[in-house]
């Protein structure tokens, strides 16, 4: 039996394989009015194809928890019932398949308001959607980039709030899985990375501070979310910087800390909160940091970073580096990589009635 197409259960919820779908913005919903933040049939026609391709979980872009929280203008946004009831196509559709619809919860912090990335992703101002972007400290991400408003402690608890109502809607929208999304350099990484936060209150300063604001969030969610559904983190394992940042040990220690506190699975990725960060890039090169984890902790975490190949993937999980694999630009290129591998591993996957001639 196939590694990478066994069944994987946390609390109540059954994925059907370990080839996973990560968050990957799309920014196409509409910039603003009674649409902004809408999934449309470009979302829709883009899960319902990966799920049709037989990937066990799929994990919707990162999704604003407000306006304020969206990378761009263009992306998702879960903060009102219209965005919940078209959501609720496509998690029916993903149901259908046998996939387990998952989302990303998000708030971008400092990166908010850029541009669509084919535009050039640079910020944008309120004569293109753009708003204030808002932070722990008032640092920004990177030349060319708005000094961030700093938040008040008022703020940040409106912000855990906005996390909670998030969760409410998602389950309402009809995910089985929610994630916390605390990588890549935004709102939740940038109060974890010393890089970033340089408050001076009980935000700041200590590990103990720095970790505060992403476990109030943690817990406000797992408060919402039902006992028998999971709950995920995605995280950057390090800011890749040789001093004054986030570390892999900070996360072998901080994944105890978010299994105390309700995570089910720690979803490992790297980088995005220091702009010039050197990252040695290659196939593979993130599986180590999970690795790590999944070795030192208890916490069961999922390996994404130019993971393609099928013998690749299959190692991963058979050797113990990871609980699942999270495919992103294959399975942008190979909507069915998963039909695919398990041909070629001799795997079980859902293949749709309308498709029986491939099979």
């Amino acid at each position: 039996m196939s590694a990478l197409f066994e069944t994987y259960t946390l609390r109540d919820v059954t994925i059907p394989n370990r080839v996973w779908m990560p968050p990957m913005c799309q920014y196409s919903a509409a910039p603003e009015g009674p649409d902004a933040g809408v999934p449309n049939d470009w979302h829709f026609a883009h899960y319902a194809a990966r799920a049709a391709g037989g990937t066990g979980l799929i994990i919707v872009e990162a999704t604003g928890v407000s306006p304020e929280g969206r990378i761009s203008p263009y992306d998702l946004g879960i903060w009102n019932d219209t965005q919940v009831e078209a959501f609720r196509r496509i998690t029916r559709f993903l149901v259908s398949q046998g996939t387990v619809p998952a989302i990303q919860l998000a708030h971008a912090g400092r990166k908010a308001s850029t541009d669509q990335p084919w535009k050039g992703g640079a910020p944008v101002g309120q004569d293109a959607h753009g708003w204030q972007p808002v932070a722990p400290s008032a640092v920004p991400f990177a030349d060319g980039h708005p000094v961030p408003t700093e938040l008040t402690v008022a703020e940040i608890q409106q912000v855990v709030g906005q996390f909670a109502d998030a969760a409410r809607r998602a389950l309402a929208a009809g995910f089985e899985i929610a994630e916390i999304h605390g990588a890549h350099g935004y709102l939740i990484n940038e109060f974890l990375s010393p890089y970033s936060n340089h408050r001076t209150d009980e935000y700041g300063g200590s590990y103990e501070n720095r970790t505060r604001f992403a476990l109030q969030v943690v817990d406000a969610v797992r408060e919402v979310w039902p006992d028998d559904k999971p709950l995920f983190f995605r995280i950057s394992a390090t800011d890749w910087l040789e001093e004054d940042g986030w570390t892999a040990d900070d996360t072998v220690r901080f994944a105890a800390d978010l299994k105390a506190h309700g995570i089910d699975l720690l979803d490992v990725s790297t980088g995005g909160n220091a702009s010039g960060a050197r990252i040695p890039v290659g196939p593979g090169y993130q599986v180590p940091f999970a690795a790590r984890v999944r070795t030192e902790t208890t916490l069961p975490v999922a390996a994404v970073g130019l993971i393609t190949d099928v013998e690749q993937a299959e190692k991963i999980i058979a050797n113990g580096e990871a609980d699942a694999v999270l495919l992103g630009r294959e399975l942008l290129r190979s909507p069915s990589w998963a039909r695919h591998a398990a041909r070629e591993l001799g795997g079980d996957v859902h293949v749709p009635d309308q498709y029986h001639r491939s099979v």
